[in-house]
């Protein structure tokens, strides 16, 4: 069956899919920048570097991260990260809601051939 992917340009410089959106979400689950960079197969550094990117395109920080030390670091999605992940997936639902119908058709005539 055919699958939606959806991107979202915010400005002409900056857009949000479904890669920074799971690493959002693997930060969430995590804990931590570098084990959701780990999980995804990326660098830490490239993880960071789209972090950033997110931070400027929403003007705050969309998670917060502590260094580590005695106690370890760690980073979590700040409400604004929090909420560019729910209404990302909101979209998401919805795009692929509307679009269910074509989206059968389309897999029809693929296997009309």
């Amino acid at each position: 069956m055919p699958s939606l992917s959806l991107r979202i340009n915010l400005d002409p410089d900056g857009r949000i899919g479904p890669g920074k959106i799971e690493l959002l979400e693997q930060i969430a689950a995590f804990g931590s920048i570098s084990a959701a960079a780990r999980g995804m197969k990326m660098s830490y550094k490239h993880a960071w570097d789209l972090v950033e990117e997110m931070n400027k395109l929403f003007g705050k920080p969309v998670v917060s991260a502590q260094t580590g030390g005695k106690r370890g670091g760690g980073a979590q999605l700040t409400p604004v990260g929090l909420a560019v992940v729910s209404r990302f997936r909101a979209i998401e639902r919805a795009a692929t809601a509307a679009a269910q119908q074509h989206m059968v058709a389309l897999q029809a005539e693929i296997e009309a051939g």
